[in-house]
């Protein structure tokens, strides 16, 4: 029962989330997964399926968020740390090892990072909780460093008042012009504020990742050093190989994926963002970014197996002068099961029993 003294905004509390992908047994729609899509080039909307839809950035925005250090990291970083820098990293030896050397041993106490573990576990092996394995922790060592050679202090940087975020908050405003409204800023899980704006507002900022690919390190180094930005199994990881250096890709939670791609059907850049409605879910998502960067001539192929049903994506996910492009797409790999058929006619069966 809903709180009468307690304002509603109807506009956040009731948003306009559209189908995306559906699954089908045996041809039979059974599950629909819902979210929003928005294409950008330039500042320029170009198609917004559910794209007005205000959610939070998350660690999607990790790459706009190091804008604030561009400069201050250009010479003073090596390009794994400039990468572990922007990454929602899984927590493995080599994560660990590249975002701790960004930091002197006894800078280590000023990390705010929550304990935790691995994001993705191998095997039988179990880890005992800590700042460095949370998925966050390159970020927050960069920050950190970025504070120390701003001359800001390093004390309270995850508050939403410190130097840090409000110049984030004033390269927004830069990136996005003088329209843009501030939304809400709340605490993000690692601990850092985050700040919510329309699917839209959110691709028009990787579109500006495109346009200023050449005046700093942040393109380079996510190209680069694909494995260090998510990892083994990672959505994220898997485009950015496949895009060969003109395509980032950055997870976020719940349910985030921005993509910038530089391809000349769109001198301006292009940025794409999907929201997936009911939060994580990496497998829908796949499909999604399967399509877009297929009716951009990009190959994506499915980096695991999908247990579950035989997915379809919902066209109107794609612009409609690309759609006739979606023909050319095999929705899933020859490897992903096919779980919801017998490897026989069952009617050839009831009719030999009668």
């Amino acid at each position: 029962m809903f709180n009468e003294h307690v304002p509603v905004n109807f506009a956040r509390a009731m948003p306009n989330w559209q189908p995306l992908v559906e699954y089908r047994r045996n041809g039979v729609a059974e599950n629909t997964v819902h979210g929003a899509v928005s294409w950008v080039s330039g500042r320029n909307l170009i198609y917004s399926f559910g794209g007005n839809v205000e959610v939070y950035g998350r660690s999607m925005v990790k790459p706009i968020m190091m804008k604030v250090f561009a400069k201050d990291f250009a010479k003073a970083l090596t390009t794994e740390q400039q990468a572990i820098s922007c990454a929602s990293h899984n927590g493995d030896t080599e994560h660990v090892r590249i975002a701790r050397s960004i930091l002197l041993q006894g800078e280590w106490g000023l990390m705010q990072t929550p304990l935790d573990v691995p994001l993705v576990q191998f095997g039988r092996q179990v880890r005992r909780p800590r700042r460095w394995y949370h998925c966050c922790s390159g970020e927050h060592a960069a920050i950190l460093r970025g504070c120390k050679l701003r001359g800001w202090s390093r004390i309270g940087y995850v508050w939403p008042h410190h130097e840090f975020f409000q110049e984030y908050l004033a390269y927004i405003r830069k990136a996005l012009g003088s329209e843009w409204k501030q939304g809400v800023v709340a605490k993000d899980g690692c601990g850092l504020p985050t700040v919510s704006m329309t699917v839209t507002d959110l691709a028009k900022l990787f579109a500006v990742l495109v346009t200023e690919r050449h005046d700093d390190w942040i393109w380079d180094a996510m190209t680069s050093h694909p494995d260090l930005i998510g990892g083994f199994n990672r959505l994220d990881s898997t485009i950015l190989k496949a895009g060969h250096g003109r395509v980032i890709a950055k997870e976020g939670a719940d349910g985030l994926l921005g993509l910038s791609i530089e391809h000349p059907e769109y001198p301006e850049g292009l940025g794409v963002v999907v929201k997936i409605a009911h939060g994580w879910n990496p497998q829908a998502t796949w499909y999604i970014a399967r399509y877009i960067l297929g009716v951009l001539g990009f190959e994506f192929r499915n980096p695991y197996k999908l247990r579950r049903q035989k997915a379809f994506i919902v066209p109107e996910v794609i612009p409609p002068n690309l759609r006739d492009r979606m023909s050319q797409i095999v929705p899933w790999d020859s490897w992903d099961p096919d779980i919801d058929k017998w490897e026989f006619d069952p009617e050839e069966f009831v009719a030999t029993a009668r």
